[in-house]
């Protein structure tokens, strides 16, 4: 029997999902985007696009038996929510299965600490107070059978240091204690995936990998593989940088992934980043 899958913001993760889903068979898959080419290239890919906001999506939202929301929040609150916040409360008690798709910046920052699904929520920037809001939100839904799913750094084909690191553009910005979490694009599909096949309303999961790391050492490790030069290591009060990439360095943070081993029996295909860089850099198609 075919599944229905509606996904909110059809964006890199819900399509590297969505061509799980579509390698597995028995699923129509339905994907949100704003722009008309992005539209015809998800049609190619056998993906049902609609545009939206714009559009009236009452009827594909009706046939859905799985619903993915990873639309981020704005200033507003969660975009989807404010304008159909009535037709999901209705389509809710239908559906076999909802996820989110959230972040672990809602933990904050941690000194480096450890984190799991228990620790208390304390976001430290705006960006986390809209998630932990809009995770509130969404979770307040009478009947939705939702699961949360915290995502760490997301990295994969097309999203990688590579391109940076041949150009001569990256740095190692060093922070005393710095560590990031990190999860490649094709490990968030295969857990949420796993989740959809074992629902279980209520569940929150970290998705990472196993080697929470300086980002330094991602970007060394990128040099050696491609066999150039070690960049060049730069203070972080001395790096020039974006506000948005500046406050991403305000958290530091280790995030264990055990739930997914024991709760969903998954086993990462890229453990750590260097498994990660490693593929990309051994298919010539995920150059980044």
């Amino acid at each position: 029997m075919t599944k229905t899958l509606f996904c909110f913001g059809y964006g890199y993760s819900a399509r590297a999902l969505g061509a799980l889903l579509r390698r597995e068979g028995g699923w129509r898959i339905i994907g949100t985007t704003r722009d008309a080419q992005k539209a015809e290239m998800l049609e190619a890919e056998g993906v049902e696009p609609v545009i939206w906001p714009g559009s009236d999506i009452s009827a594909q939202l009706n046939e859905a038996t799985h619903l993915l929301i990873s639309a981020g929040p704005n200033e507003d609150g969660d975009p989807v929510l404010a304008e159909l916040h009535a037709a999901i409360a209705r389509v809710a008690p239908r559906l076999e299965w909802a996820g989110y798709l959230s972040t672990t910046g809602v933990y904050g920052d941690q000194d480096g600490g450890w984190v799991d699904e228990t620790t208390p929520l304390d976001p430290g920037t705006r960006r986390g107070v809209l998630r932990q809001e809009a995770e509130a939100a969404w979770a307040a839904i009478p009947g939705l059978p939702l699961h949360i799913f915290r995502l760490a750094g997301i990295y994969g084909p097309g999203r990688g240091p590579f391109a940076k690191v041949r150009s001569g553009r990256a740095r190692r910005i060093i922070k005393d204690g710095q560590v990031f979490s990190r999860i490649h694009v094709e490990d968030i599909a295969q857990i949420v995936a796993a989740s959809m096949h074992a629902p279980d309303p209520g569940a929150v999961y970290n998705l990472c990998d196993n080697d929470p790391a300086p980002p330094q050492d991602v970007i060394a490790y990128a040099a050696e593989l491609l066999g150039l030069p070690l960049p060049e290591a730069v203070p972080f009060e001395e790096a020039e940088m974006s506000q948005m990439a500046r406050s991403f360095y305000s958290e530091s943070k280790r995030v264990r992934n055990d739930r997914i081993k024991t709760d969903l029996g998954i086993t990462l295909r890229y453990p750590t980043y260097r498994e990660g860089l490693r593929a990309m850099m051994d298919d010539p198609a995920n150059g980044s």
